[in-house]
């Protein structure tokens, strides 16, 4: 699968954002949403465990700034860049918020709903159905997760 330019360049901002969770309790997964020329218009980490929040996933969290920022609900021409495969609400929220595209990092066979365990945003029965590019520097996001529940785990057994 060929990645653009701009789809790197996104990937290395969301990359930075959840390795800056790293030192949260909370999964170290970034989002960022890029316009329809490539800018960057919302940002989001993880912020269920500082904000206890269910719905503090890094997707929504930057789906609303950039929602925000465009004073606009309606995210038509935007892409969702994600280091982790959305998971069913974050899938959902996509959809909802019309981006055009979907791009993510590492795969999630326990909650992935845009090709893992499900695959939402590509049902033919909804209204919507974003494009999808999948795996784009999914080594590097899945070498953050595997840091981050290594250390959970180091944690506990002390």
């Amino acid at each position: 699968m060929e990645y653009s330019a701009s789809d790197v360049d996104a990937m290395r901002a969301a990359l930075a954002i959840a390795e800056s969770a790293l030192s949260t309790a909370d999964v170290p997964v970034g989002a960022v949403v890029l316009d329809p020329s490539g800018a960057v218009i919302g940002r989001g980490a993880n912020r269920r465990e500082a904000d206890s929040d269910p719905t503090a996933h890094a997707e929504v969290v930057a789906l609303r700034e950039a929602a925000n920022q465009l004073s606009n609900w309606r995210l038509d021409g935007c892409t969702l860049v994600v280091t982790l495969e959305p998971c069913a609400m974050c899938a959902g929220a996509a959809m909802q918020s019309r981006v055009a595209r979907i791009v993510f990092g590492a795969f999630d066979d326990k909650a992935g709903a845009v090709g893992s365990l499900w695959d939402v945003v590509r049902d033919r029965r909804l209204y919507h159905q974003p494009e999808v590019v999948s795996g784009l520097m999914a080594s590097e996001s899945a070498a953050l997760l595997t840091q981050f529940f290594v250390g959970q785990r180091s944690s506990r057994d002390m």
